[in-house]
């Protein structure tokens, strides 16, 4: 282990080869799937509450900006393509493009952006880490929002009625945990080094 290293996926594989990197990229579309499916459905919205925001940031601060993409590219990938991934077990075309679509597509950003800031070393303390994570949540609702309000034709107040306020103190403490396992995974590999 190396506590030099830009992320913690270099820190645990240093030496890491193609092989490697995909069953990392694999692991984490994996994470994001599983934490999808850890769901509660919403009698007003079409957004359910998930375990997905928090994954998709810790995955993305974990493998750092390029593979943080390439795994959550993978999960809209082969949700669209039929595998029951998104929340609830949902997959296919009709999620990605509707109304819930924008959050997914979000993810994306969301973990290409925590995995830079997580190689620029913020998630080495809880400050910058909680920082990161909110950051990442932010670009998920810049997405999210305004696709769910371009499908369902509401208005800015009713959009954030239905895909924002219900979520924030959730989104919070999701980010908080997050923000807490980067620098307590970094402290053991700097426990374990040489």
């Amino acid at each position: 282990m190396t506590p030099e290293a830009a992320t913690l996926r270099l820190a645990f594989f240093p030496r890491s080869g193609l092989l490697t990197d995909v069953l990392l990229v694999l692991g984490g579309a994996s994470f994001v799937a599983l934490a999808a499916q850890v769901s509660v459905k919403l009698p007003f919205t079409p957004v359910p509450i998930t375990g997905q925001t928090f994954a998709v940031v810790l995955v993305g601060a974990s493998l750092g900006a390029l593979l943080g993409l390439a795994s959550l590219g993978v999960y809209l990938f082969v949700g669209a393509l039929g595998a029951p991934v998104y929340a609830d077990g949902n997959h296919g075309w009709s999620i990605l493009t509707g109304p819930t679509g924008g959050y997914i597509v979000g993810f994306v950003l969301a973990a290409a952006v925590t995995g830079f800031l997580a190689q620029q070393r913020w998630d080495r303390r809880f400050s910058s880490a909680v920082a990161a994570m909110l950051t990442g949540n932010v670009l998920i609702y810049l997405v999210g929002l305004p696709w769910l309000s371009a499908k369902l034709d509401t208005g800015l107040e009713k959009t954030f009625e239905l895909g924002l306020y219900p979520f924030v103190v959730g989104d919070l403490l999701k980010l908080y945990l997050a923000g807490a396992l980067l620098p307590g995974a970094w402290r053991l590999v700097e426990r374990f080094k040489g």
